[in-house]
Parts: C-alpha cells; sequence; structure tokens
C-alpha cells in the first residue's frame, strides 16, 4: 500500500529553506512517508483526528494522513519553536 504524499506551497517554501544539514534529512523523511505513513517516532497531535508529526533534529514535519484515499498532506515544515504556533 502506497501513499501519495502532496506538500503545500507554504511547506515547499519552508523545505527549501531550510539549511543544506537538514535539507536532504527533511526530504528523506517526506519521501519515506509514502511507504509508511506512521513511521516509527511519529507522534499524533493532541486534540486532532488524523494530525502527525515527525521530529528531523530541531525541525518538525506536521501532516495528515487520509487513509481512505492513500493520501499524505504535508502542510508545515519548521523549527519547533516556531511550528506549533
Amino acid at each position: 500500500m502506497s501513499y501519495t504524499v502532496i506538500i503545500k506551497k507554504t511547506a515547499q517554501k519552508q523545505i527549501l529553506g531550510l539549511p543544506k544539514i537538514y535539507f536532504e534529512k527533511v526530504k528523506n523523511a517526506i519521501l519515506a512517508l509514502e511507504k509508511i505513513a506512521r513511521p516509527a517516532g511519529c507522534t499524533k497531535l493532541t486534540g486532532t483526528t488524523n494530525i502527525y508529526r515527525i521530529r528531523v533534529g530541531p525541525y518538525r514535519i506536521v501532516y495528515s494522513i487520509e487513509d481512505k484515499v492513500l493520501e499524505i498532506f504535508v502542510f508545515d515544515v519548521d523549527d519547533r519553536k516556531d511550528v506549533y504556533r
């Protein structure tokens, strides 16, 4: 079962603005979501129905999973101190 990953334009800009050492790690983490939507270490955000986050160093990837249509929607990639605001 393979998911389709959709990245919002604002998240794309955030990814492109990352330091080089984290850019590849974040990119690989997002690509890995195609195969495993809920990898080890992902956390479901409290108070939500289908929103999860992954830690990559000081950065967080926040995404939602639509299991019925096999889609993952990445909508925020930012530093941990700014991502939940």
